[in-house]
């Protein structure tokens, strides 16, 4: 690359007066990072846009001058300022609807009122005081950017002690002991005199990186969840929870079912879960205690770490992204969290499970392809959807309701056999609560059960043998085998 090409390249990037100033500033750097700039591909630099959505994103996350970087820091292990303004530009994207049409909103408003009372008949739990909402993707990012953060806290913290352990131990000799600026694309950002020191200005990095990441992670997941229950807790302060109508309507053109069936289905989802949580007052402390169990006990593998950052090929926050990426540094669970991922799991399962009984129950009689629906939320979550990409990348957590299928026949036999009233009573503490079966071959659960519809091996088929073949199992066992790329080979579930 000459230096026309990234003389226009900062122009279009910065306007006329600060791209010169910032072209001047090229000149002055050292020449190994001059050389290593200029023998870029032209084609592989960033959109002029996308570097002007950044530098805005970081003037807004508090990054804009010395004094408000010192503040930054004092504020926590992860600048959620910048985490929520990177989500929310990737929420309004192309194609994101700025606004919820009044007929859309009717109708999703409908579907969950109709959904309540369709639920009065299948539980015991009351509705939820207050109304469930209709957001954009941009308002589902601004009523759970904060829970994020909360639960992601603990491993940014582990990471910026990393980092700052990294550089002062290993990497300071490096450095001459000082660092002068931050080398962010071609622009200098000026660093505070009390953050020269490299373990010092790391953590700042590791803070900033870890924003981006779990910015990027929330704009993604905008896309993509359907209702404020989807990660299967509670996340919206609002605890009615709520429809995301925009993607509610374009996952019902995959599946070439009316919108209004899938709304409902949805929109039964989503209160059910509501009214669960709601009732329920241990359930959501436990699911965080559990998570922090978890990612209190994250340990980072310095070796790892340190040949990210020396890879990296400058320093500033998209450079070490790898650094504090848990699944390339993270060291394997410890029995501890062994044990919390397994009681995180169990529970999720036992939710899930419930939900998708009371569900089935109270839409049987109102939608006709409930089937056929329920049948893909249950192939999405056992092949990993929104919620597990992100706790694993977050929190070095693979948390997947694997057992769901055993939970909602268990939740289904009880009810049969003691009544929805007994049923939902059982989440009245902890130790009330079912246990789920031990790991057994489909057949000889379904043997256990009564012969209804939400039986274990309900969606299951015979291998020619007369054994049942658990289609949950199968897919998440080919998962795990191909690194977490796998999609449902049957062809059956909706590529999102």
């Amino acid at each position: 690359m000459d230096e026309n090409a990234i003389h226009r390249w900062l122009i279009e990037c910065f306007g006329p007066i600060q791209g010169e100033m910032a072209f001047k500033q090229l000149n002055d750097l050292p020449d190994a990072i001059k050389d290593q700039l200029m023998s870029q591909d032209p084609s592989k630099l960033p959109k002029p846009s996308e570097v002007q959505a950044l530098m805005q994103a970081f003037t807004t996350g508090g990054l804009n001058t010395p004094s408000e970087m010192q503040q930054t820091m004092s504020e926590g292990p992860i600048n959620v300022k910048l985490a929520k303004s990177i989500a929310l530009q990737q929420a309004n994207g192309e194609g994101s609807a700025a606004s919820v049409s009044a007929e859309s909103g009717a109708a999703a408003r409908r579907a969950m009122s109709e959904a309540n009372l369709w639920l009065d008949t299948a539980c015991e739990m009351d509705p939820v005081t207050g109304s469930p909402e209709v957001l954009t993707r941009a308002g589902w990012v601004e009523g759970t950017i904060d829970a994020w953060a909360k639960f992601a806290a603990p491993v940014a913290e582990s990471m910026n002690d990393a980092l700052a352990s990294v550089i002062s131990d290993r990497l300071g000799d490096s450095f001459d002991g000082e660092i002068a600026g931050v080398f962010a694309g071609p622009v200098s950002i000026p660093i505070p005199e009390g953050m020269k020191n490299p373990a010092q200005l790391m953590r700042l990095l590791g803070n900033t990186s870890f924003a981006m990441q779990l910015g990027r992670a929330a704009g993604d997941l905008s896309h993509e969840v359907r209702g404020c229950f989807d990660q299967g807790i509670a996340l919206l302060s609002n605890p009615a929870g709520g429809l995301i109508v925009q993607n509610v309507e374009e996952y019902a053109k995959t599946l070439d079912i009316p919108v209004g069936e899938v709304m409902s289905f949805l929109a039964l989802r989503e209160v059910a879960h509501a009214r669960l949580f709601a009732a329920v007052p241990w359930l959501m402390p436990r699911f965080e205690a559990l998570i922090g169990k978890y990612a209190r006990g994250v340990d980072i593998d310095l070796d790892a770490m340190e040949e990210q950052l020396r890879e990296a090929s400058s320093m500033d926050p998209e450079a070490i992204s790898g650094a504090v990426n848990l699944t390339k540094v993270g060291i394997a669970d410890t029995p501890e969290q062994q044990e919390a991922k397994r009681s995180l799991e169990t529970l999720l399962a036992l939710v899930e499970g419930w939900v998708d009984c009371v569900t089935w129950r109270a839409g049987m009689p109102h939608i006709a392809h409930i089937e056929q629906l329920r049948e893909m939320i249950r192939r999405e979550r056992a092949v990993g959807g929104p919620a597990e990409r992100t706790f694993e990348s977050l929190l070095g957590l693979e948390l997947r309701p694997k057992r769901m299928r055993e939970a909602a026949a268990l939740w289904e036999r009880i009810g049969a056999a003691e009544g929805a009233e007994a049923r939902d009573a059982k989440w009245g503490h902890p130790d009330l609560l079912p246990s789920l079966p031990d790991e057994r071959p489909a057949a000889d659960v379904a043997a256990d059960g009564d012969g209804s519809a939400t039986d274990a091996t309900a969606g299951s088929t015979s291998d020619g043998t007369g054994a049942a073949i658990d289609w949950d199992a199968e897919l998440s066992k080919l998962l795990d085998e191909n690194g977490g790329d796998a999609t449902d080979e049957t062809g059956d579930g909706p590529q999102q």
